[in-house]
């Protein structure tokens, strides 16, 4: 397991790379990917390409981001997610919350 990010240039983009299992160990390091930065992104992107499996805690550090970037006002967009973690997130109606592509 292992969480990367990267704020753009120009401090607006912050993305967020999840790589293995997306579970309660990666809790403080998902914490830390967004919460390091003193300038607030406008937008959020989690990157799930190489994220091999999620649960429930998972899905909860995903709402805990999307406070921290401003609740009903936020964009965050979470992407490239497998079938299985797309599956997940479906049934959790986190469609409805989240721009999923």
């Amino acid at each position: 397991m292992s969480v990367e990010s990267e704020v753009s240039l120009d401090g607006t983009k912050l993305m967020i790379t999840v790589k293995g299992r997306f579970d309660f160990g990666s809790h403080q390091a998902f914490r830390d990917a967004y919460e390091r930065f003193y300038k607030v992104p406008e937008l959020y992107v989690v990157d799930l390409k190489d994220t091999t499996y999620m649960d429930s805690s998972a899905l909860g550090m995903l709402l805990l981001l999307r406070d921290h970037a401003g609740g009903d006002n936020a964009e965050v967009q979470v992407i490239n997610s497998n079938p299985d973690v797309r599956k997940i997130l479906a049934i959790s109606n986190f469609d409805k919350l989240f721009d999923i592509s």
